[in-house]
């Protein structure tokens, strides 16, 4: 008949099921983090260059901004456009600086972003491409598919519909006064 070679069994050491109790913890904690960092949703980064002041945009605002957009590269693919110079000057003041959007017209990484900010406060926005034209840029723009966004913001103001329906209202009854009296001027 065979011989089975026996192996003492060593005795364990004091502490030793505690570190290995601790070590699954800590395994199963390191895994979940790795988990959730993997499969967590994109979001938006926003750096702030120069602190605004005040309340922030709510959805359904209208804001108006200066930005630049650039690609990972530093390549601009858009920029708001100059504040007119031929501005009536009885509506100068009524018109924000910057360029008007609606924040519901926008793509949502560049809205998410806008809700963060406050007027007069300039950002830097990082939009992961899920959060910006993912796969279907607009045609003929320079933006590559799933490319990433960088945006320098500056939030110059922000209205309501309510308060941008007023506003508007009141510069077409200045602009009304403006052209009854160049009509009347030129009827002299």
């Amino acid at each position: 008949m065979a011989e089975v070679t026996r192996v003492p069994l060593q005795p364990i050491e004091k502490g030793s099921l505690t570190k290995f109790w601790l070590g699954v913890i800590v395994g199963a904690a390191v895994a979940s983090a790795v988990a959730w960092f993997t499969s967590r949703p994109p979001s938006v980064s926003i750096e702030t260059v120069v602190a605004g002041e005040g309340a922030y945009p709510q959805e359904g605002d209208a804001v108006f901004v200066d930005y630049v957009g650039m690609l990972d590269d530093g390549t601009v693919f858009d920029e708001s456009p100059p504040r007119p110079t031929d501005l009536p000057e009885q509506i100068a003041d009524l018109i924000p600086q910057g360029t008007f959007m609606q924040l519901d017209g926008v793509v949502p990484g560049f809205r998410e972003g806008l809700l963060q900010m406050q007027k007069g406060g300039r950002y830097i926005i990082e939009i992961p491409a899920e959060l910006a034209y993912g796969a279907t840029p607009p045609p003929g723009s320079p933006i590559p598919a799933n490319a990433d966004l960088t945006f320098n913001v500056t939030l110059h103001d922000f209205m309501t519909p309510e308060e941008l329906e007023a506003r508007s209202a009141q510069i077409n009854a200045v602009m009304a006064q403006v052209m009854a009296a160049e009509a009347e001027a030129a009827a002299e």
